[in-house]
């Protein structure tokens, strides 16, 4: 028998499936607060029940956020640990999970002080990043690497932002070649990220920074983990630098072995890896639009591009679904992934995973749940569950980001 009582809210069972949390907050006027990093970890904190754990129910399989850097934060703290970073985004912050072995750590520190030097930049210093270890479970402190932040100077030749992380992505790339054993969460003069191998209570009591009001932010992205086909790390977490990703695509290794040939290596055997590997081909190298790369990895079936009354727009598409067959994902999945001016939210085509956008005022909120972005806005405005395969493009104030 039909069911006839309607379910209030966007709520609605068929979207259900058990996955990862992902979420976003976004002020589109640029303006940073303490209040996004705030909420941000609210909407994670809600999504609990998607966040996997051990047994024990004391080790996350991971949760992070990512955020812009604080330069207000940065500065008071890089002054307590006699760094000069100058003024905002004449630098660049590197987040570092090492060895904890002294040796290797020393290392792997000159090695990254090497590596920045020969890349025409000058290494300011290392902070120790503030944690709170007794509030990890066993699992999670057993294999707890050596937190470090990195800080690089901006030539006086090369512009802020991107020209910079550029340049800061090329040190990243030589150094990670060269050191197996450390991992570079992120590296950048414009965003940083915060992650572990946490229950999502634990990202806001684990890292220090994260409790103090000076940390501002326009835009934050969180994820909490849940681990399907690999064992949780610290590493394994998300964000990965730029993208958030809730979902498991059975096209792993055809997307895998296409994106290989142009010499990225899949060293984390993680889906969410190879997409990000994918939107960097598509986006950097083969300079596609943010629209264009959404259409070739969540392309339209080919019975609805020869649907389209609009000839120029049929083209296209044909034309990307016969240029990237390989790089199209198939198989359950909702993203979020930084560019250059904002942020994109993106389904897979056929909408196997839930996530709702919402707004009020100025900001834009995105989760996997609408109950997430009423938690921490309860007037969030425009609530609505985006269709599969359609991108979602939320821009920041030009220069903000």
């Amino acid at each position: 028998m039909k069911q006839t009582n309607q379910i209030p809210g966007l709520y609605d069972p068929s979207f259900e499936h058990d996955n990862c949390g992902i979420g976003a907050c976004v002020n589109i006027k640029g303006v940073k607060n303490h209040q996004t990093v705030d909420n941000a970890l609210k909407i994670v904190e809600t999504l609990e029940h998607r966040a996997g754990k051990d047994a024990a129910g004391e080790t996350g399989d991971g949760v992070g956020i990512m955020l812009q850097i604080s330069h207000k934060f940065f500065s008071k703290a890089c002054k307590a640990a006699n760094i000069n970073i100058g003024k905002e985004r004449e630098y660049g912050i590197g987040m570092f999970f090492f060895p904890n072995d002294e040796l290797r750590l020393r290392q792997a520190k000159k090695m990254f002080e090497i590596i920045v030097e020969k890349e025409g930049m000058t290494f300011l210093g290392w902070r120790e990043v503030p944690t709170t270890p007794a509030v990890l479970g066993k699992k999670a402190l057993e294999c707890m690497p050596k937190i470090l932040q990195g800080f690089v100077a901006k030539p006086a030749d090369v512009e802020k932002g991107l020209d910079f992380d550029r340049k800061l992505y090329i040190a990243r790339k030589v150094f990670e070649q060269s050191n197996e054993e450390s991992y570079v969460v992120s590296l950048s003069s414009r965003t940083i990220v915060y992650k572990g191998m946490f229950l999502v209570g634990q990202l806001r009591t684990f890292f220090n920074d994260l409790q103090d009001s000076d940390y501002e932010s326009a835009i934050a992205l969180v994820h909490s983990r849940f681990s399907t086909n690999t064992t949780p790390s610290w590493e394994k977490a998300h964000p990965y630098r730029f993208i958030v990703h809730n979902g498991e695509i059975s096209s792993y290794d055809a997307n895998r072995r296409f994106i290989e040939m142009f010499g990225y290596q899949c060293t984390l055997q993680t889906d969410t890896e190879v997409i990000t590997y994918i939107m960097d081909y598509l986006l950097r190298v083969q300079k596609l639009s943010l629209g264009e790369a959404a259409s070739v990895i969540a392309a339209p079936f080919w019975s609805l591009i020869e649907n389209k009354t609009d000839l120029y727009d049929k083209k296209k598409h044909e034309f990307l679904r016969t240029v990237f067959p390989s790089l199209l994902i198939t198989g359950p999945f909702s993203i979020v992934f930084g560019f250059n001016g904002g942020l994109m939210a993106l389904n897979d085509r056929l909408k196997l995973r839930s996530m709702v956008v919402g707004e009020k005022d100025d900001k834009v909120f995105v989760a996997s749940e609408e109950a997430a972005i009423r938690v921490m806005e309860p007037n969030a405005e425009n609530m609505y569950a985006p269709a599969g395969g359609e991108p979602v493009m939320i821009k920041v104030k030009k220069g903000a980001f």
